[in-house]
């Protein structure tokens, strides 16, 4: 039933696209016989507005890879710069979430790590949504920002780092088998504001599947149990992506392994002070709006980077200091 909603919704789509293109051109040929330029002033505007979305619509047609149209979890680690980091990696968690909200995705936080000053250390999300890990997977990597810090009492600018993994939910279709005696479980406390349970019961789980070394940890639910459960969804997830990325790997020279968390790594850096710029480092897409994108405006980015996987090509990396 999802797919066939999916397909009707993309057929739909195409013919609603196709009948804003004749109503539009028929308006601009109105306009031109009556002289009124102010009718084809606006229908040529929305035919600039049908050309943006024609481009979007062309760049989801390329989400083909079998996980592309499923739900997927988010990552968020903070990396280099202590106290700096942690309040980047809580900016990336809001932007994210912003951002699938934005496109009318659900998101779920699966657990967080709260960090000891401000910010958090990691956190992990689930978002639901149709192309969810075909748009996000392009996200995956280490973001840079550039800003004068609001802890350093001498206003100086600073440099922190935090990274982005995703990998895809798997469904009901899709088998992975993981050896139990492979895996060794964890239960510790959960973090958070308090509340029934929480604090005070062993209920958050932490498996670590020991010959990949992937580790996965779950503390949404109350119960150790439903925690657990969802601890193994999350491994057998990030299991088939990684079988995934041997896939990729093995059919393009393009390795998007992970990486430290620091200094040549970033994919994608943030500026914020003297002067306002993000600039993609795989394929030089900018924009002098950060506050922008930091509430989500990331569709440009993530369609650059799209086309690219799927078309190949040279991109300017230059960095920026």
């Amino acid at each position: 039933m999802r797919e066939r909603q999916q397909l009707d919704d993309g057929i739909n789509g195409l013919k609603r696209l196709e009948a804003q293109l004749s109503d539009n051109l028929e308006l601009i040929e109105m306009g031109e016989e009556e002289g009124d330029t102010a009718i084809v002033g606006e229908a040529e505007a929305a035919l600039k507005a049908l050309r943006t979305e024609v481009t979007r619509q062309q760049i989801e047609s390329l989400l083909s890879g079998e996980a592309d149209a499923n739900d997927t979890y988010l990552e968020v680690h903070s990396g280099a710069g202590g106290t700096e980091s942690q309040d980047w990696a809580n900016m990336l968690l809001r932007m994210y979430t912003r951002w699938a909200e934005k496109h009318g995705m659900k998101v779920e936080l699966m657990e967080i790590h709260d960090g000891e000053e401000a910010g958090i250390k990691s956190a992990t999300l689930l978002v639901k949504g149709h192309n969810a890990y075909g748009w996000l997977k392009t996200e995956s990597g280490v973001h840079r920002l550039v800003r004068i810090s609001p802890y350093d009492s001498q206003a100086r600018r600073h440099t922190s780092f935090s990274s982005i993994w995703t990998y895809p939910v798997i469904d009901d279709t899709i088998v992975v088998d993981i050896n139990e005696s492979d895996c060794r479980i964890d239960t510790y406390r959960s973090s958070g504001a308090g509340g029934q349970h929480v604090n005070t019961t062993d209920s958050a789980v932490r498996i670590t599947h020991i010959p990949t070394g992937i580790v996965v940890q779950c503390q949404q639910e109350r119960s150790q149990h439903k925690n657990k459960a969802k601890a193994w969804d999350m491994l057998r997830a990030r299991i088939y992506e990684a079988e995934l990325k041997k896939r990729e790997e093995a059919a393009s020279e393009e390795a998007a392994s992970k990486t430290e968390i620091g200094w040549g790594h970033q994919i994608r850096s943030y500026v914020l002070q003297p002067y306002q710029l993000v600039k993609d480092l795989r394929t030089g897409t900018e924009s002098t709006n950060p506050q922008g994108v930091l509430d989500g405006d990331l569709d440009e980015f993530m369609e650059a980077a799209l086309a690219q996987r799927v078309y190949g090509g040279a991109a300017d990396v230059a960095d920026i200091d």
